[in-house]
């Protein structure tokens, strides 16, 4: 595995690992679920996955990953609503998910996923999760602004037992999350020098959002209220 590729999400590159210390995937057929994700793709082809799909549910995000990975024949880039896709029943030996499904929209993307995972299939989640059952108003905002709707971390395992999943392993990595908003941090700040005006102006709203979440969560103690957590789990039969 290439140690210099970098995972530009919440968990940064602890989940895939944590992934890789639980399972092989030689030959397998690996589903990608969320932006940001193609260095990840890479990850599992370079480590003996058969076949990457990656899923997207906006252009932009499309187009950049395409981009990025015209050059890998073994690797494709789709635009699917998570909830309702295309694939075939019982399709996937792993999915893939890191901090793109913790939104309202979790429990249909579970079911949709249950769907085409394979019988013995392995789904690895990297879930947005709340430390403590009251939050400040800081943190509600950028919650609202992701998109974003925390399980509570302590509730974590009975909500995906619940569903009918087995927890195979289950990993905190809440540390890590200051390591991703200082990086976010520093690519924002090199982002905007590269910047033309109406690039600017196009992710603008982009832009505002990811500094704001930075800030707050570096400046006003986010980490007592925040946190990550890597679960692996398998479908029961």
């Amino acid at each position: 595995m290439n140690k210099d590729r970098k995972i530009y999400l919440p968990g940064t590159d602890k989940q895939f690992r944590h992934l890789k210390n639980q399972a092989q995937w030689d030959g397998s057929d690996v589903l990608i679920i969320g932006s940001n994700s193609e260095n990840i793709a890479e990850m599992f082809l370079d480590t003996g996955a058969k076949s990457v799909i990656i899923i997207l549910d906006d252009y932009d995000s499309l187009l950049k990953a395409r981009y990025l990975l015209k050059s890998r024949k073994h690797i494709s880039v789709r635009l699917m609503d998570f909830s309702n896709t295309d694939f075939k029943d019982a399709a996937f030996d792993i999915i893939y998910a890191q901090a793109s499904i913790s939104n309202p929209l979790r429990n249909k993307i579970l079911r949709e996923i249950k769907r085409i995972i394979k019988k013995d299939g392995l789904l690895s989640v990297g879930e947005i999760v709340s430390l403590k059952e009251s939050v400040p108003k800081f943190v509600n905002d950028i919650w609202d602004s992701g998109n974003m709707l925390p399980l509570s971390s302590d509730k974590l395992t009975e909500y995906y037992e619940g569903r009918n999943f087995e927890v195979v392993s289950l990993l905190d990595l809440s540390l890590y999350l200051r390591d991703f908003y200082l990086e976010s941090k520093k690519l924002l700040a090199n982002k905007m020098d590269s910047l033309s005006e109406n690039e600017k102006s196009y992710y603008k709203k982009l832009l505002k959002r990811i500094s704001h979440e930075s800030n707050a969560y570096l400046k006003l103690d986010g980490k007592d209220y925040m946190g990550f957590t890597s679960i692996i789990v398998r479908k029961r039969t």
